[in-house]
Parts: C-alpha cells; sequence; structure tokens
C-alpha cells in the first residue's frame, strides 16, 4: 500500500508585474498557509517520508515547509513545473518504493486533473490544498489512472 498526497503550492505574490511566472514567491498569505499546513499534516499523524516538487519559487518554498515539519529529503523534478497530469503521475510512478508515503508539490491546473486522472473524482484544488490519495499496490511503478481512492482534501480554510 502506497500514500500520495498531491499538494497545490500556498498563495502567490502577484505584486510584481516584471516578474516570471516561475520566479513568483509566495505572498503574505502563502507564507502563513504553508508551515501551518506543514504542521497540521504533521500534527494528523500523516507519516510523509518523501516530498518531490517543482522548482518553481512558489512550489519550493512550499515543499520547504511540508520537508522541514517531517525532517524529510525534498527533490526538486523539473518537470512539474506547469506539468498535465500525465506528467504528473509519471514522476509519482517513478517515486523510490523505499517511500510508501510521498508528496507531490506543483501547480493547478495540473494538480486538479492529476487528482482526476487518479481517483476518477475531480476535486478544484485552491492555493496550499493537500489531497490525499491510496494506492493499492506494492510499488510506485504500478500506478495507472483510476488506480487511487480518494481519501481526504485538506485546505487552509477547513483547519
Amino acid at each position: 500500500m502506497k500514500t500520495l498526497l498531491l499538494a497545490r503550492h500556498a498563495k502567490s505574490d502577484w505584486g510584481d508585474p516584471g516578474l516570471d511566472d516561475f520566479d513568483r514567491p509566495l505572498n503574505a498569505r502563502g507564507l502563513r498557509d504553508a508551515p501551518a499546513m506543514a504542521r497540521r499534516l504533521h500534527d494528523e499523524g500523516v507519516g510523509l517520508q518523501l516530498v518531490v516538487s517543482s522548482p518553481a519559487l512558489r512550489a519550493i518554498t512550499t515543499a520547504r515547509e511540508y520537508a522541514a515539519a517531517f525532517g524529510v529529503e525534498l527533490v526538486e523534478r523539473p518537470e512539474l513545473y506547469a506539468a498535465s497530469a500525465r506528467a504528473i503521475l509519471a514522476v509519482a510512478a517513478a517515486l523510490p518504493d523505499e517511500a510508501s508515503v510521498a508528496m507531490l508539490v506543483g501547480h493547478n491546473p495540473g494538480m486538479s486533473d492529476a487528482v482526476a486522472e487518479l481517483t476518477g473524482e475531480f476535486v478544484e484544488l485552491p492555493t496550499c490544498a493537500v489531497v490525499t490519495c491510496a494506492l493499492d499496490v506494492d510499488s510506485w511503478a504500478e500506478l495507472v489512472e483510476g488506480l487511487g481512492r480518494l481519501e481526504l482534501v485538506r485546505t487552509p480554510r477547513d483547519a
């Protein structure tokens, strides 16, 4: 059994129109929500073992909070930036089997679409939302569309 958490980055700052999309930082709300969600998952006993993130500034900043809260490795995967559902699930299928609970941090619409592809249920993820999907597999490589079961959707507002 594997557990995949799909997370959308926290709220980003649109204050500097000259910044490239990749370089947008978190705004004040994002800087508050990301550590709060990380603590919440930790306090709930999620057991996160690995965090894999898009390298875009808003995503990697969010991912660092999860990795720090759980004391786990953070891996950057460029293919998660502006990724399609198929690309996101391909990253998940390549996760190391030593991790039974892993998180991918990325962007919408890809993350919402990945939840739908994996579980058959569409969830529009607001910023800093985390979806938990249960996978009845022994290896991440066995992951295929429709295999997952949506277990829980967490947002900063429902804390």
